[in-house]
């Protein structure tokens, strides 16, 4: 609790909210650290628990663009975290940093003016596949302590890899169709051969009604097939199982810029993040 404490006085406060950073959530590796965002004077606001992309391999929790004002323009403390990455850990490793971030926050978020039952699961790219897996697998936060009952939504950003065989099988079989070597840094590289993972990391596998599954928002480029047939399977399955789930395909953007632009009061996008967010934390 003193080193808390002596943290806090040390934090930054900019564009109207107070940042807290590299707060640590393990000790294992230097990577295991988060920062929060608090607005003026909290006190029991939902929280906005944010995943980087980079491929599980890159990326970092600054790189939250306009999110940490959007969210403390709309009273809420945001959650940005750093997780272990490839090559360097194996993929169910990083699934248990992001579970172990999350059992943090729930566990001291109200220190920062956080409610820890009112948690929103967000993330983009990679990390859009690590927030889908959090709220649908309930080992990974059951083995933090985290009630599912406390993940009140779900945002995953513009993920390719909610049903990995299907990723797999059609990239490797696009590239054979047009006679060009197959991936060097593919999904099969990065979650290995077995096929049995590659069933048990999808997120596809583990969605079944009464499990307490959260509401989701599905946020996709439009114009990419990869990106949009991945949303479309995962609404699917969550529809099959009574889970309430809005779909958004995102237009005149990509892949980055849907991530860049979100938070920004004059994005479509944000928009209707911002409608939805609003049902699930009232």
């Amino acid at each position: 609790m003193r080193y808390i404490i002596v943290f806090c006085m040390l934090s930054a406060v900019a564009h109207g909210q107070e940042k807290f950073s590299d707060l640590r959530y393990g000790d294992a590796d230097e990577l295991q650290k988060l920062d929060v965002y608090s607005p003026p004077n909290p006190h029991d606001l939902p929280v906005a628990f944010w995943i980087h992309g980079g491929g599980w391999e890159t990326g970092d929790k600054t790189q939250v663009d306009a999110k940490p004002k959007y969210f403390a323009d709309q009273g809420y403390v945001l959650v940005s975290v750093n997780y272990r990455l490839r090559p360097q850990v194996e993929m169910e490793t990083i699934f248990q940093d992001v579970a172990k971030a999350l059992g943090w926050t729930h566990k001291n978020i109200a220190q920062y003016g956080g409610d820890p039952n009112r948690i929103i699961v967000m993330g983009h790219s990679a990390g859009a596949q690590l927030a889908a897996m959090i709220c649908v697998d309930q080992r990974y936060a059951k083995a933090e302590g985290v009630p599912m009952e406390s993940i009140r939504g779900c945002v995953p950003v513009d993920g390719d890899t909610y049903d990995l065989p299907a990723i797999i099988q059609t990239t490797e079989l696009r590239q054979a169709l047009h006679r060009l070597p197959q991936p060097t840094k593919g999904h099969r590289v990065k979650f290995g051969n077995d096929p049995q993972k590659h069933v048990d990391l999808s997120v596809v596998t583990h969605i079944e009604p009464n499990k307490g599954i959260p509401p989701f928002l599905i946020l996709h480029v439009a114009g990419h097939p990869d990106v949009t047939a991945q949303a479309q399977r995962l609404a699917a399955l969550l529809q099959e199982s009574d889970v309430p789930v809005t779909v958004i395909s995102a237009k005149d953007t990509n892949h980055n810029q849907l991530n860049a632009r979100l938070g920004n009061l004059d994005d479509s996008n944000t928009k209707e993040l911002s409608t939805v967010l609003s049902r699930w934390v009232e």
